[in-house]
């Protein structure tokens, strides 16, 4: 099999890494690059530079931008009374795609495990509590994952938020047990998060 130069396999195997890519898709995509080098190329090349050198994550909800803080967080448009907490940031970029929820957002980055030695520190929960009273937020909305580790983190924060007042839905119908909010369509996530529900 030759597939060209060793810069242009060990591309190859790169891209083959990534997730939902495997050796064949990232060949088809590295003989397409090639034969787009002076356009799509260049141009993929130099945004990951981009990416790779300013991107972070926001100081507020943990979102990634290339700001301190990230486009959501500074919309004056965007509820500051409601705050949806997702596992990560693919979580958040899913709930954007259904255009249904236009609070805000709170990433953990993870879950509660005790296997793993995961606790409310490692993701922030202290932080959350904080930002809730301090931004005085009326609704926090737990859209984690419909998983046995999702559901010890979503009853965890519930708990921590029960003597606060303030109201703690989760999302009902359309996200089945075990499933993960990447990948459910727009109209699933729509409707789990239009019928949440108090936890």
């Amino acid at each position: 099999m030759a597939e060209g130069s060793d810069d242009i396999q060990a591309l190859i195997a790169l891209l083959g890494r990534l997730p939902g890519l495997g050796p064949r898709s990232a060949r088809r995509i590295v003989l397409h690059l090639i034969r787009k080098r002076s356009g799509q190329m260049s141009q993929l090349a130099q945004l990951l530079d981009s990416v790779a050198v300013n991107s972070r994550e926001c100081l507020t909800c943990g979102n990634i931008t290339d700001r301190d803080e990230c486009a959501i967080c500074t919309d004056p448009a965007r509820a500051s009374g409601e705050i949806c907490v997702v596992e990560d940031v693919a979580d958040l970029w899913a709930l954007e795609r259904g255009h249904v929820f236009r609070g805000r957002y709170h990433v953990l980055g993870g879950t509660l495990s005790a296997l793993d030695e995961i606790g409310p520190e490692d993701l922030g929960i202290p932080a959350l509590v904080d930002r809730v009273t301090r931004e005085g937020v009326s609704e926090v909305i737990l859209a984690l994952n419909a998983t046995v580790d999702g559901q010890t983190t979503a009853h965890y924060i519930a708990d921590a938020l029960d003597s606060s007042g303030i109201t703690v839905t989760g999302l009902a119908q359309g996200v089945p047990i075990g499933g993960e909010l990447d990948y459910l369509d727009d109209g699933t996530i729509s409707a789990a998060l239009r019928a949440r529900r108090k936890l």
